[in-house]
């Protein structure tokens, strides 16, 4: 008699609820939290999670349970005795492409868990930006697929009508890092997680400008100096200065930004 295999695991990063405990929580524990912004992700390398992202406010904040992360091991859904995850291109060529049947099963076990849209991170995607962080945050959460080798069997993606998104115009060896790029600009959004309401709207990118120069102590610093205006306690003066310098930073160093805001207004 044969027996139905029970589901391939996951890993789930956060905690239940905020309380004391002589011992600290892992961040690897198998935990659902109901309300939490959730972030899913399809990957090969679950060990390289939450890397970066379980440090600074970002880490704080997946212990405080604000919100959890979800990696689900393709690895376990591949095919054979050594669970082969890929196969030679389809007409040839160079490389290796992920099995559509494999990835398939992952993303039917990834689908039921939590809420939120499916994306695929591809150098051929949208690109990302400040204004997808943002739309990202207002969800429930994100399923990210991190892509490896050559890419994922198109039927996967025609199937899941699963959009693609990139980093950036270059290409690397998978989406794992792409991904806790785009989670650390995403979460940091989510209520509480900064603490200042006004961090978030006072940066770049956020109202389609590079942002201001930034000084601190000491106000001499290699014999150069505090610009006066910031020295001179008019917060008028201050905030026109501000918006002066953003404006020609953008012009003068992103152009298609400072475009895109002129035509936009």
């Amino acid at each position: 008699m044969t027996q139905t295999p029970s589901p391939p695991p996951s890993k789930s990063h956060g905690r239940k609820s905020i309380s004391a405990s002589a011992t600290p929580r892992s961040l690897t524990e198998d935990t659902r939290l109901a309300r939490a912004w959730t972030a899913q992700i399809i990957t090969l390398l679950p060990q390289a999670f939450p890397g970066v992202l379980a440090e600074s406010l970002t880490g704080k904040a997946l212990r405080d349970g604000l919100w959890q992360l979800d990696t689900v091991d393709l690895r376990q859904f591949g095919e054979g005795r050594h669970r082969n995850v890929d196969d030679t291109p389809a007409g040839g060529g160079a490389g290796m492409v992920l099995r559509a049947d494999v990835m398939g099963r992952a993303i039917d076990h990834a689908l039921g868990r939590s809420p939120g849209p499916l994306v695929y991170l591809s150098p051929r995607g949208r690109r990302f930006d400040q204004q997808m962080a943002r739309d990202w945050a207002s969800l429930p959460g994100i399923k990210m697929i991190c892509g490896r080798f050559e890419g994922l069997d198109q039927r996967v993606l025609d199937h899941y009508r699963i959009a693609e998104v990139s980093l950036g115009d270059f290409v690397m060896t998978g989406g794992e890092i792409a991904a806790q790029a785009m989670l650390d600009a995403t979460v940091r959004l989510l209520p509480g997680v900064l603490g200042n309401a006004d961090s978030t709207t006072d940066e770049s990118h956020s109202d389609g400008l590079l942002e201001h120069p930034q000084y601190t102590r000491p106000a001499e610093w290699q014999g150069l100096t505090i610009p006066e205006v910031l020295m001179s306690g008019h917060h008028g003066e201050i905030a026109k200065w501000r918006q002066a310098q953003a404006q020609e930073l953008t012009r003068t160093r992103r152009p298609d930004l400072w475009t895109a805001r002129r035509t936009k207004d």
